[in-house]
């Protein structure tokens, strides 16, 4: 019964459309999911040469985030992310290799701060040591 409910509830829509609204309905739809398609997978990054970095944060406060590299044609890459307290924030594209980062916290102390190889795809979470 709640099978037919639904399929029924499904096609109503569609019967109140003209057949060029149901047109333009079914391309924004197309539009939408081919639009928010580069979010699965990171497919318009190179993955032999960049990667998405992701960071969370969980810590009390807001922080920023610091990076500083070069890419492969020597080209310096500095990044800097705010993050809320819980909050998540990621870049998208970029280059693999050696970066120097800095975590600050709100008040302009640095939490954390070193190197690290970006090799692939990655979260970081910021949080207390114990």
């Amino acid at each position: 019964m709640k099978k037919y409910f639904l399929l029924i509830i499904g096609i109503l829509p569609y019967f109140s459309f003209s057949q060029s609204d149901f047109e333009k309905t079914i391309q924004a739809g197309s539009v939408l999911v081919n639009g928010l398609s580069f979010l699965k997978g990171n497919k318009f990054a190179d993955n032999k040469t960049s990667l998405m970095l992701c960071i969370k944060n969980k810590l009390s406060d807001k922080i920023t985030f610091k990076i500083t590299g070069k890419d492969k044609d020597d080209n310096d890459v500095k990044k800097d992310m705010v993050i809320q307290n819980n909050g998540k924030e990621c870049l998208f594209e970029i280059p693999k290799g050696v970066y120097t980062y800095e975590v600050i916290l709100a008040n302009k102390d640095i939490f954390k701060k070193g190197e690290y190889k970006f090799d692939g795809d990655i979260t970081i979470t910021i949080k207390k040591d114990e």
